[in-house]
């Protein structure tokens, strides 16, 4: 049994993208500045191991490989916990730059059985990581928070 979620989320920074991107681009920070990122272990130049937990008592175990590292979009395959992907498009409006995020994940065996009947306690966990990397990366980058956080849609499957 596997169990599918998808994520949307789209923010505003002061910043240009290039500074947004090599925020995102270095994994080894991510601790730094991402609170519920606990631990990261570099596999190789385009892969890294992540140890995540948010606000439910439970850490992923996550490797991440870039599949892109261009501007504007960065994407990284996503395996352990979770299979999927993660996409930011980083779009330059002005002296602002447009983060929109998109995930598409799924978890398996015990963690897919949990999931359903928690399907919105996993939502809120994800929002709530989410929350935590948009604070920190404006702390990050010595930004002003430009407005509120847009979750965008977020249905999941």
């Amino acid at each position: 049994m596997r169990a599918g979620y998808r994520f949307a989320s789209t923010w505003t920074v002061p910043v240009r993208a290039e500074r947004v991107a090599d925020q995102l681009l270095d994994l080894a920070a991510y601790p730094s500045w991402w609170p519920q990122v606990r631990a990261v272990a570099r596999l190789g130049p385009d892969s890294a191991r992540l140890l995540c937990r948010s606000t439910l008592p439970y850490t992923l175990d996550l490797v991440l490989e870039a599949v892109s590292r261009d501007l504007p979009t960065l994407e990284v395959r996503v395996a352990g916990d979770l299979d999927g992907w993660v996409r930011w498009t980083l779009t330059p409006v002005g002296d602002l730059t447009r983060m929109d995020l998109r995930q598409e994940v799924t978890v398996g065996g015990v963690l897919a059985v949990a999931s359903v009947p928690a399907r919105p306690l996993l939502r809120w966990n994800h929002r709530r990581m989410m929350a935590g990397c948009e604070r920190g990366l404006r702390a990050r980058l010595g930004s002003e928070v430009s407005g509120p956080a847009s979750p965008g849609p977020a249905a999941g499957r």
